[in-house]
């Protein structure tokens, strides 16, 4: 357990802490309001929207970028009772705790796009739009076809398809299974660049692979980090994401969803499944594009949630 804590935090009502950073305009001069939530293996300071997005469209749109880490993560207290429903409380505790007013945007990457399905199913009142952006899919979804998920989730390292399945089928041996030595440990956790598309490896080549903060993320144990992820994000959820509904039936709001067709942590298939059954999602798929690509492409995402520019 770390003890210093340099973050601010706010306190949520069952007395455990968020730890949060902000960009950009100061909240009450903003006129966008958004939420950011990490990946896997990740914390706050790891946004592409932190690093990416240009000064000039920041003061330009005077929007305000609140990142926090998840429970477990870095600064924020774990929530050993934690759903794919409490996130999305806590999210919207955090929003009213800095005061972002009734409604403000969230934006999610990898396994943070997936907790966007949380937010658009619990909090959906909250919402001025949402944007998922390789968002992790649970291959046990109930409405997902099960030949669908088998085939996408063969398309993983066996290693990583073993990870999976103990963390749905067994998740009390989460921890041992990824910390065990008989058998190669999962890729996800030991950064296996062979899991990397060609583009996700120029993107590395070029930019650089940051894990300075790894350690930061991981500083409260890989248990209420990382295998806590994994349960959550690939057990038992309390509803299909299949089943959302519209949150902007009036347009007065949108969600979209960006993925790359060479995604070789998400299978794009299960995403044109998910798309061609929420057809009020818009859909961006990007050719030739891996995990990675929001490291590209921050500015054209920011515009087109905020200011429909496509």
């Amino acid at each position: 357990m770390f003890t210093a804590v340099t973050s601010p935090r706010i306190k949520l009502r069952d007395g455990r802490h968020l730890a949060y950073k902000e960009l950009g305009a100061p909240r009450e001069e903003a006129k966008f309001k958004m939420i950011y939530i990490h990946g896997f293996d990740s914390c706050m300071h790891d946004s592409f929207f932190f690093h990416n997005l240009s000064p000039a469209l920041l003061e330009e749109l005077k929007i305000c970028i609140v990142s926090f880490d998840r429970p477990g993560y870095g600064e924020s207290d774990p929530d050993p009772n934690r759903t794919p429903r409490s996130i999305a409380f806590d999210i919207e505790e955090l929003a009213d705790e800095l005061g972002l007013g009734p409604k403000f945007y969230v934006i999610g990457f990898s396994m943070g796009g997936q907790i966007i399905w949380s937010c658009l199913h619990y909090i959906p009142h909250r919402l001025a739009g949402a944007a998922m952006v390789a968002p992790v899919v649970n291959y046990w979804w109930r409405n997902l076809p099960a030949k669908l998920s088998k085939e996408a989730l063969s398309l993983m390292l066996p290693r990583d398809q073993w990870m999976l399945r103990v963390a749905h089928y067994a998740p009390w041996l989460t921890f041992w299974w990824n910390t065990q030595r008989w058998f190669s440990i999962a890729s996800y956790i030991s950064c296996d660049p062979s899991i990397l598309s060609f583009q996700d490896k120029e993107i590395f080549s070029r930019l650089g692979f940051n894990d300075l903060n790894q350690g930061y993320a991981r500083k409260q144990g890989e248990y209420e980090s990382l295998h806590r992820d994994l349960m959550i994000g690939y057990g038992h959820w309390e509803f299909d994401p299949l089943d959302v509904q519209n949150p902007f039936k009036n347009s007065n709001g949108s969600v979209h969803l960006w993925h790359g067709d060479e995604d070789m942590f998400v299978p794009v298939s299960l995403q044109r499944f998910i798309i061609s059954k929420l057809p009020w999602v818009r859909y961006h798929e990007l050719t030739g594009s891996g995990h990675f690509f929001p490291s590209l492409m921050v500015d054209e995402i920011v515009k087109t949630l905020f200011v429909g520019e496509d």
